[in-house]
């Protein structure tokens, strides 16, 4: 899978409660049709509050929470039934909330590889000062995408749904921001899972094992080490090209 580049998609502040709400919805079996009536009630004192516009701020909510859970794209599907799966069972060895931050992370960056991207950019701030800034985000997210206010205004809104879920923190001072409590994942199936999610927001769809793992726009996540063929081995949509020993390159089939 090659993604499209230059599209940014997720323009609004989407709550991670909001995720939840909307995989529970599909998890109970409800049709298309069920789910909208459900989400414009939960969304009609939240959002564009005593708005209808069709393309108002709480449409674009909606489009969203479907395009990730409900009306997903043909190919991230079995990724999205898998990712349905890990919320049924409820792994032992992850607390709730961090299985839904990784799983609903992992869904909206393979969606909307502009997720993936502002996060690749304030996980090398952080790394590099320990903090990151809206304004050096934004710059070098504009960069990137091109000198627009909607790519502006995208970015912000990206970095105010990561204060909501707690994957970053605010400072005194105003716009800057540290990262939230690092979230452990050491499940082989759901780190494989997260990998095939991360290859989806790439160019290309491929990159070597230590690169995915250590990417900066997994910066909420404290992985595991683990060994490619092991990690294939969990991921049959995954295929291994060795170039060394210590050298794997993990691609989509």
């Amino acid at each position: 899978m090659t993604r499209q580049t230059g599209q940014v998609g997720f323009s609004q502040r989407v709550r991670l409660e909001w995720f939840e709400q909307t995989a529970n919805l599909v998890m109970a079996g409800n049709d298309k049709t069920a789910i909208n009536e459900a989400l414009q009630n939960m969304l009609k004192d939240k959002v564009s509050v005593g708005g209808q516009a069709k393309a108002g701020n709480r449409e674009k909510v909606i489009n969203i929470l479907r395009k990730v859970w409900v009306t997903t794209p043909p190919l991230l599907i079995p990724l999205r039934d898998d990712a349905l799966e890990f919320l049924k069972t409820q792994l032992l060895s992850v607390n709730p909330h961090s299985l839904s931050v990784v799983l609903n992370w992992g869904m909206v960056m393979a969606v909307y590889p502009f997720w993936h991207d502002v996060g690749t950019q304030v996980g090398r701030l952080l790394r590099l000062q320990g903090s990151a800034a809206t304004g050096h985000v934004q710059r070098r997210i504009r960069e990137q995408y091109g000198e627009r206010e909607t790519v502006s205004r995208a970015t912000r809104r990206v970095l105010r749904s990561y204060l909501d879920w707690g994957v970053l923190q605010k400072t005194s001072t105003r716009g800057i921001y540290i990262t939230g409590p690092a979230l452990v994942i050491d499940d082989s199936h759901l780190i494989a899972w997260l990998v095939e999610a991360s290859l989806h927001a790439r160019p290309n769809g491929s990159a070597s094992l230590k690169e995915v793992v250590d990417s900066p726009s997994l910066f909420p996540f404290q992985i595991r080490p683990i060994h490619a063929e092991n990690l294939v081995a969990d991921a049959p949509r995954l295929d291994i090209l060795r170039h060394g020993l210590d050298d794997a390159l993990i691609m989509l089939q």
